[in-house]
């Protein structure tokens, strides 16, 4: 083959070696009428699963009879009749337990978060679970394995190797290898093949050896779908497009590097090292050892091992689940049967899909975790709780709305059991206080100043913002944010409606009400004032003559009036401190309550809200990271 020699003439000497191609021939099963549809990349619409190109070579191999069905024992297309799995359906299957558990909780995730979260946070967990439902639906049956490498590390010649006949084109000009080309061990796989977007001309078979109906190549490699890659630093864009969107795609991949190139930065810095979570789905081989002197192959395999650890990839040594590291040279054939191998045992376990996708779940769930684990126990704490309600007390002056309560509860009380002449001084001094125009005792001692808010707008706002910041505490920014919007569109008109409890709460409205013993009290200040005048109207009457003179006992009947009135009025004074101290305290209790329940309703019920929205989520996210498995 010469060095300019296009993909397409490798096609046709495939076709020529024996094995149809892209034209019909024997009984006319080509990779056209393999895969109908697979030109466009669209699998064809037939039911709930579509069309399967086993079953349609299988009909077409017994239209053309066993002989022309048989094959040549040469490549060929992947529409040619092959052995099958047999009661096995080539629809896809249900991932493991573990794994289901942990993508319907990334879906609740994505679901939880979809209003508090921006797009570009939950694409790439959105991209995964696509891909979920998408391999779901496919071949559970076939293991995808794509081949990538550099330019001229010998990707090619190694595909050509594990396909046992020449199927990609290789040579000295570069880029090669310009479009995926697929190399499928048995039939099923033509769901597979359009979701990576291969089109029919470029899928192929192995070389079959035997010719009866059950030659299929090597048997241990049942199931097996071999993709080789457009070189990865190709010089044409496409190229490399192409390269990412089906890396992303595949069940595993198997690097192929050089002595040359093994610890090129861009193969590292841009593939290894972010996959290095994949490190079970991973292959990298050393090709090209028959370059390398003595135990120079060592050395360097050493040193490719060294560079893997350091991009953070686990290495399968031991035992020990990680990434398959060996060294081989496909011109020569040196090390490949060791890589198919491996191969056979990994295709055998038919369990690389389910690990891939575990894998990319791990990497979106590491992705995500700067939006979701919070630094230290998120929370809105009792304390913090207790600390808003005592300023939104503070601001509606719920402790001086409770001393004014007392204050008119013993104005009151000097009012019922005050000496009459006290009581009259004291109308007066408020009269003339007033201008005249008062009413004097009926004035309540607590109004609020129609000039003046009685709540403080801006120790409401400084109260919302403090609880706000409490309960942000160590959370995630966007949770952080929804907290404290949530915690503002509460504070709105919270302000007025503590005015409102204000006024109608907290402000006393008629007289509060008296104790059992008022009306003795009043009963015996009236008493006084009774013998009071009775002792000066004694006294008058022996000052006119109308009384036989006894001045002593009137004097001291008097006396007794003018004394015991304000006696009384004292006793009653120290008998209602308490019930005035705790009527006032009832009053700021009430106040105090009202403000609480009104903060509550409209600032820590929508934060509490928001937090446990945020604790749901968090318990999702565990479980997505497998947290919470077992």
């Amino acid at each position: 083959m010469q060095a300019d020699a296009t993909e397409e003439g490798a096609v046709n000497q495939v076709a020529a070696a024996g094995g149809p191609a892209g034209k019909e021939s024997g009984g006319g099963n080509g990779a056209r009428a393999a895969a109908p549809g697979a030109e466009t990349g669209t699998p064809p619409a037939a039911g709930a699963d579509g069309w399967d190109d086993g079953l349609i070579a299988r009909r077409a191999g017994r239209r053309s009879g066993p002989s022309e069905a048989a094959g040549t024992g040469r490549g060929a297309s992947l529409g040619e009749p092959a052995e099958d799995f047999g009661d096995v359906p080539p629809g896809g299957g249900e991932y493991g337990d573990d794994l289901s558990v942990r993508l319907d909780a990334l879906r609740e995730l994505l679901g939880l978060s979809r209003a508090r979260l921006g797009a570009d946070a939950l694409h790439e967990a959105g991209r995964v679970l696509d891909e979920a439902v998408a391999r779901r639906r496919l071949s559970a049956q076939h293991t995808v394995v794509a081949i990538a490498g550099a330019t001229g590390s010998g990707k090619s010649t190694l595909f050509n190797s594990l396909a046992g006949v020449r199927i990609s084109e290789t040579g000295l000009k570069r880029p090669t290898t310009s479009a995926p080309i697929a190399c499928s061990w048995t039939d099923g796989a033509a769901g597979l093949l359009d979701r990576l977007g291969v089109p029919g001309r470029l899928r192929r078979r192995p070389f079959q050896a035997g010719t009866g109906a059950g030659a299929g190549g090597d048997e241990g490699l049942r199931g097996l779908v071999l993709v080789d890659l457009p070189d990865h630093d190709s010089a044409v864009t496409a190229h490399r497009d192409q390269v990412d969107r089906v890396l992303a795609l595949v069940d595993a991949v198997i690097w192929v590097v050089d002595p040359e190139k093994y610890a090129d930065a861009a193969l590292h810095e841009r593939y290894l090292r972010p996959l290095a979570g994949h490190a079970e789905v991973t292959f990298v081989v050393l090709n090209q050892i028959d370059r390398l002197p003595g135990e120079a192959a060592d050395l360097v395999l050493d040193d490719l091992r060294r560079l893997l650890d350091e991009d953070g990839m686990a290495l399968g040594e031991h035992g020990e689940p990680g990434a398959t590291v060996l060294s081989l040279s496909a011109l020569t054939g040196d090390g490949v049967e060791e890589l198919r191998e491996l191969l056979r045992t990994f295709v055998q376990e038919r369990g690389a899909a389910g690990r891939r996708l575990a894998a990319d779940v791990d990497a979106a769930a590491a992705g995500l975790r700067p939006v979701y684990v919070a630094e230290g126990r998120a929370g809105l704490g009792e304390r913090a709780r207790e600390e808003f309600t005592d300023r939104l007390a503070e601001a509606v002056g719920a402790a001086a709305a409770g001393e004014a309560a007392e204050r008119e509860w013993r104005r009151n009380a000097g009012t019922a059991c005050g000496t009459p002449w006290l009581r009259l001084w004291r109308w007066y001094g408020t009269k003339r206080t007033l201008g005249g125009g008062g009413t004097g005792l009926s004035e309540p001692a607590y109004e609020p100043c129609a000039d003046a808010e009685v709540t403080a707008r801006q120790r409401v706002e400084q109260a919302v913002r403090t609880v706000a910041d409490a309960a942000t505490a160590g959370l995630p920014a966007p949770w952080a944010q929804a907290v404290r919007e949530s915690a503002a569109r509460g504070a709105q008109g919270l302000p007025e409606e503590l005015d409102g409890l204000a006024a109608t709460v907290a402000v006393p409205r008629g007289k509060p009400p008296r104790p059992a013993w008022w009306p003795v009290a009043v009963l015996t200040q009236a008493a006084m004032t009774l013998v009071q005048a009775l002792g000066g109207l004694w006294l008058l009457g022996q000052v006119l003559g109308v009384q036989e003179p006894a001045l002593l006992p009137a004097f001291l009947l008097m006396l007794a009036g003018v004394v015991g009135g304000p006696v009384v009025e004292w006793a009653c004074w120290a008998a209602a401190r308490g019930p005035a101290r705790r009527y006032g305290q009832d009053a700021e209790r009430r106040l105090r309550q009202a403000a609480a329940g009104c903060g509550r309703a409209k600032v820590l019920d929508p934060v509490a809200a928001e937090l446990l929205r945020y604790r749901e989520v968090r318990e999702r996210y565990a479980t997505v990271t497998g947290a919470n498995a077992g």
